[in-house]
Order: structure tokens, then C-alpha cells, then sequence
């Protein structure tokens, strides 16, 4: 057995760890789960933070369970929220679990057939019969109203700015996820729930029904919330994910994401979301501190990331397509981008839509830099840009008399030119 506890600490994972928690993992094999929300059908870079808790257990020798919240999340969890989420019907959640699935396979070993094999459970199928009155004949009367409401998550929307209070519904979130805890020591002898510093509350809740109904002893192993520069949430659901589906966030923008990290969030998160060991992320750390300009840290960070997310060939594209707008590229590595990428990297670039025919009748570079895009502002400047031989056509100079033909479509559809370093305009050919 490798030592869990020990592997979270120095990649400060730890945020609260229950007494006793380290030992009973040094024992033998033990199973511990983690929630995850099935409100979208892609997870994003806050959930990393959990599936790395998970990854780690798993190669320590532990049995990982996720969980997915079909019931929960038909609820709606009020830890760190200030208003009500809107509630999912079963297909769609039942979709999102299976989309789930795939992408934590990307991190868990669900099908070798060893005895820490991952699995995946939803909570929806052993809550979907629980009436409520044999709900609250059965878990709610172990539980009392005075210990539910000295929880963080519940006096935080009490005491808050919100006129709207609480909900019957979300008061009662932390009894349903409580009992899950319950049902998988019950089940899938399941000793440990871990999570977001957020989820104490709720996760203590589901030891103290272990020990209330079972007699048994449930253990609880909560991760730091990453922030952001600004102190918001890392990846939640009120805006600006940065999602791991290719479909949501691109692989180029993805691996933006971490290429621009900064040095001190760097050195933080490339303990936290890559599987590197401590004595090569401790000598990139001195490398990256010798010379910062280089980056390597962030490099390094972006590239195991998106290896783990999207696969080498990704990376490498994400790569090439990063040199396009800050390094020495030609117009064929502009041609080998997908429209998704050449959008994604020139994103903001304003644009002109021309007909293709144009193009393909052979279009005066004149008339594309003035008239017709109004990219310059006349035919006279357009020419004393040509002149200063600062105008390219796809990364390439050109001269006056050049004619912009379909050879010059990246994609059949996009041009690209550029005047000086950093002034880029698009010709959109429809």
C-alpha cells in the first residue's frame, strides 16, 4: 500500500482530514467515493481537483467509486451557491452519467478486472423508491434539525443577502447525500467520502449515519477550493468554465488555459492536476526559477494536462497552432488548422465577409485590404503598406498586383491577412 494521505499533503491537497483517516488506509484496500454533479454532460476543470483525489486513491491500491448525483442533482447542492438550480429531468441526466463516465476513464481504471477496479454508481437508482415517508421514518429521525442548521452550507443561505432563503428541498440536500454515504458502507463497503472543502458539512453528515444506524465509522478527506486570481471558484458553474469536452473548450484553448498561468499558480497547480512525482516537479520548479521567461513550469503544467485530457496528437496540434500567432509559421502551418482552432486563435480578429466567387475570379490584394474588408482605410494606404512591404496574405508577404484565389483558403472558406506584427484581419468567403 502507498501511503494516500501522504501523496495529497506534499501536492496540498488536504484541506480537512478526519482523525484516524491515514491509518485506516495503511490497513488494507479500502473503497472511498466521490460525488459528481450530472447537471451538464461534460465536466470542467473544477471537477479536476476531485478526479485527482480519485486517480491518486486508485494508485495507492485503493478501490475509487464515483458517484453520480441523478438524485441530488435533482435537487440542487446549496454549498457555495446563493440561488437555487434549476432541476434536470431523468434522460437528460441518465445521458450526462454516461458522458461522465467516459471522461473519468480518461483518469480511473474501470475495466481491468483488478480488485481496486473503479465503478461508477448513480444515486438515482437505489433513491428513486425511497418514498418519503419511508425516508423520513428511516434516516430523517437520526438526524436533528439543530445539527442540520449548525452546518457552514445551511447558516451561510440563512444568514445571507438572498430574500429567498432556502428551500424545504435544498435543507434536506445534506440527509440525501448523508445516506448515500450510508448506502455505499452498507453496499460497497465503502468507508471514506471526499471532496471540495465545501462538502464537510455534507460529508460529515453521512459519517454521523453510519454511526448513528450502523454503528459503524464512516472517515472524511476534503481538498483546498482552487481560486482564481480574483478569488472566485475555480471552475464552477456560475460562468467561464473551461470545459474538458473538446465540443465546449477547444484543445488549443484548453492548453491556453494552463499555458497562462501564472508562476506562483503554476508551481501550486502542477502538484495538483498532473500525476508527475515530487522530485521532477521539485527540479522544474529550480529550472523554471532560473529563468522564469521561459516558462517551463507553465509549459510543462499545459502539456500533461492536455495529454490527459485530449491525447498527444491534440497537444501537439495545440502546439503548432500556438506558434501560428507567436512564433515563426507559414502559410501551410496555417492550412493543417481546423476551422474550430484558426477561429479560436484569432478569436476578436474583426472580419469580412466576401463572396466566394470573388475569390475564386482572383481578388486584387487592394481591393481585399480596403474596399472590400476595410481593413485600411483606403486604396492609398493600402498601397503604401504594400510598399513598406508590411502586408501578408496568410503569413506571407505579398506585393501589389497580388490576386487572392481559392489556393489561398485555409479550409475553403478563411484568409488571413496581417499588417505589421499584430494587426490581423479576416476574410470570411461564403
Amino acid at each position: 500500500m502507498k501511503d494516500f494521505v501522504e501523496e495529497l499533503q506534499w501536492r496540498g491537497m488536504i484541506h480537512d482530514v478526519m482523525p484516524e483517516t491515514q491509518e485506516h488506509l495503511m490497513q488494507q484496500m479500502r473503497a472511498g467515493y466521490v460525488g459528481f454533479d450530472p447537471t451538464a454532460d461534460s465536466l470542467h476543470i473544477g471537477n479536476l481537483v476531485p478526479i485527482m483525489l480519485l486517480a491518486h486513491f486508485q494508485r495507492c491500491g485503493h478501490k475509487p467509486v464515483a458517484l453520480v448525483g441523478g438524485a441530488t442533482g435533482m435537487i440542487g447542492d446549496p454549498s457555495g451557491k446563493s440561488s437555487e438550480r434549476n432541476l434536470l429531468d431523468e434522460k437528460t441526466l441518465r445521458h450526462n452519467q454516461e458522458c461522465v463516465k467516459n471522461q473519468l476513464a480518461q483518469f480511473l481504471d474501470f475495466t481491468s478486472g483488478k480488485e481496486n477496479q473503479a465503478v461508477m454508481v448513480n444515486n438515482y437508482d437505489w433513491m428513486k423508491e425511497f418514498s418519503f415517508l419511508d425516508f423520513i421514518r428511516d434516516v430523517g429521525k437520526h438526524i436533528t434539525v439543530n445539527y442540520m442548521m449548525a452546518k457552514d452550507s445551511v447558516k451561510n443561505r440563512l444568514s445571507g443577502e438572498s430574500a429567498d432563503g432556502m428551500s424545504f428541498t435544498e435543507f434536506t440536500y445534506q440527509l440525501v447525500q448523508g445516506y448515500d454515504f450510508l448506502h455505499l458502507y452498507k453496499n460497497l463497503d465503502c468507508s471514506l467520502q471526499m471532496g471540495g472543502s465545501d462538502q464537510w458539512g455534507n460529508i460529515t453528515t453521512g459519517t454521523e449515519l453510519i454511526r448513528r444506524i450502523e454503528g459503524g465509522k464512516g472517515y472524511a478527506l476534503t481538498c483546498p477550493l482552487i481560486t482564481k486570481s480574483d478569488g472566485s471558484k475555480f471552475g464552477k458553474s456560475e460562468g467561464g468554465n473551461v470545459w474538458l469536452d473538446a465540443k465546449r473548450t477547444s484543445p488549443y484553448k484548453f492548453y491556453q488555459y494552463w499555458l497562462n498561468t501564472g508562476d506562483e499558480d503554476a508551481e501550486k497547480y502542477i502538484k495538483i492536476f498532473t500525476f508527475l512525482d515530487k522530485n521532477t516537479i521539485d527540479e522544474l520548479v529550480l529550472e523554471h526559477k532560473k529563468a522564469p521567461h521561459l516558462r517551463l513550469l507553465q509549459k510543462r503544467l499545459a502539456q500533461e494536462v492536455t495529454v490527459t485530457i485530449h491525447g498527444t496528437e491534440a497537444y501537439e496540434k495545440a502546439v503548432s497552432a500556438s506558434m501560428v500567432l507567436f512564433g515563426k509559421s507559414t502559410s501551410e502551418d496555417l492550412k493543417k488548422l481546423d476551422s474550430q482552432t484558426f477561429l479560436d486563435i484569432f478569436e476578436g480578429v474583426p472580419q469580412a465577409v466576401i463572396s466566394k466567387e470573388k475569390i475564386q475570379n482572383g481578388l486584387d490584394v487592394i481591393a481585399a485590404l480596403a474596399q472590400e474588408t476595410g481593413f485600411l482605410k483606403s486604396n492609398g494606404e493600402a498601397r503604401r503598406a504594400l510598399k513598406e512591404n508590411s502586408i501578408s496574405v496568410n503569413k506571407q508577404k505579398v506585393k501589389e498586383g497580388f490576386l487572392i484565389s481559392k489556393n489561398e483558403l485555409i479550409n475553403d472558406k478563411y484568409v488571413l491577412l496581417q499588417r505589421g506584427k499584430k494587426n490581423y484581419f479576416i476574410i470570411v468567403a461564403e
